[in-house]
C-alpha cells in the first residue's frame, strides 16, 4: 500500500523549491480567462522575483502571443517565461533534416508561423506534402480540412512516397471554461491514426512523432530557464503533466482544478503525483480523497 498523497498549498510550494513549472490550461487558465486565484499568484512570483515557467503542450499561440492574451486575463506574464511545444519543432527539423519540407499545417496562424519559423514549406491540405503537422484543433473548418487532408495523405502513402505526421500537442482535452471541457490538437491526431490503422492495418509506423509533454524536453527548457532542477511540476494532467514530470526526476503536484480528478489512491509508478492540490489559491490541508472520477 502507498502512503497517501500529501495535499499542499502554493505557499508550500514556493518555500520548499527554488522555482515553479507550471501547465497553463487547467492550472492558471481556461480558455475564456484566468483560473480562481492565478493572477495573485503571478503578481506574487513577480514582485518575490520567485523563478518560475509555464511550460504548455498548446502550440496555437507563439510566447508573445500568449503573453499578451494572459495579460488580458490580469496574468503579468512575458514572453520569456512561456515555453510551448510549438517551439520544440525548430529542433525536431532540425535534427530531422526537415528544412524546406513541404508541410500541411492543420491549426492557427501561430501554429503556421511555428512551422515556417522551424524550416517548412507551407502547402495547402489538398497539395501534396512531405509533413503533417497537427498544430491545433483551431483555425480551420475541421470536418472539412481533415477530410482534405486524410484524403492527400491516402495518395501519397499509395504512392508509396515517405510522410511525416508531427504533433506538437499531445493532449487529447483541454479546460474550455471552469465547468467544461474540448477535445484538444491529440484528439485530431488520434481521428486520423484510427483511419490510418483502419486503411493500412499492416503499418505500424503511421503514427505522429509527440513532441511536447510527458516528453522531456519542455521541462529541460523550463529548469534552464529557471537556472535550478529544485523545481516542482504543477499541472491538471496525470497523462502528460505528471507523468513527464516524474519520468524527468522532479516532483509533481497534481492540480485537481482541471482534466484530472481521479482516485488518488490508485495512482501509480511514474502516474503517482508527489503532491496534490485542489486549486492554486492557498487553503487549510484536508485529507486526500479516497475515491474520484476516472481522467487522464
Amino acid at each position: 500500500m502507498h502512503s497517501p498523497i500529501e495535499r499542499v498549498t502554493i505557499d508550500e510550494l514556493i518555500d520548499r523549491y527554488d522555482a515553479l513549472l507550471f501547465d497553463a490550461y487547467g492550472v492558471l487558465v481556461h480558455l475564456s480567462g484566468a483560473m480562481p486565484g492565478a493572477p495573485g499568484l503571478i503578481d506574487l512570483l513577480n514582485r518575490s522575483h520567485k523563478p518560475y515557467c509555464l511550460i504548455t503542450n498548446d502550440a496555437s499561440k507563439l510566447p508573445d502571443t500568449a503573453a499578451r492574451r494572459y495579460r488580458g486575463f490580469g496574468l503579468d506574464v512575458d514572453a520569456g517565461h512561456i515555453v510551448t511545444s510549438g517551439e520544440l519543432l525548430r529542433r525536431y527539423f532540425t535534427d530531422q533534416g526537415l528544412d524546406g519540407a513541404r508541410c500541411t499545417v492543420l491549426g492557427t496562424t501561430d501554429s503556421v508561423r511555428y512551422v515556417e519559423l522551424a524550416g517548412g514549406a507551407i502547402v495547402p491540405p489538398d497539395a501534396a506534402f512531405d509533413v503533417l503537422v497537427v498544430g491545433d484543433q483551431t483555425g480551420y473548418p475541421l470536418l472539412d480540412t481533415v477530410d482534405t487532408a486524410l484524403t492527400s495523405l491516402f495518395h501519397r502513402i499509395d504512392a508509396g512516397q515517405p510522410v511525416r505526421l508531427i504533433l506538437p500537442n499531445p493532449d487529447l482535452i483541454y479546460l474550455r471554461s471552469e465547468h467544461s471541457f474540448g477535445l484538444a490538437a491529440g484528439s485530431v491526431a488520434s481521428l486520423f491514426e484510427a483511419a490510418l490503422r483502419r486503411r493500412y492495418a499492416d503499418r505500424d509506423d503511421l503514427v505522429f512523432t509527440r513532441l511536447g509533454k510527458p516528453g522531456p524536453l519542455l521541462y529541460e527548457e523550463g529548469m534552464r530557464r529557471c537556472a535550478t532542477r529544485n523545481v516542482v511540476m504543477l499541472g491538471d494532467q496525470i497523462e502528460t503533466d505528471i507523468r513527464g514530470a516524474n519520468r524527468c526526476g522532479v516532483a509533481s503536484a497534481l492540480v485537481t482544478t482541471g482534466i484530472s480528478a481521479p482516485d488518488l489512491d490508485a495512482l501509480t509508478g511514474d502516474s503517482r503525483p508527489t503532491y496534490w492540490m485542489s486549486s492554486i489559491e492557498h487553503l487549510t490541508p484536508q485529507p486526500a480523497p479516497a475515491t474520484g472520477r476516472g481522467g487522464l
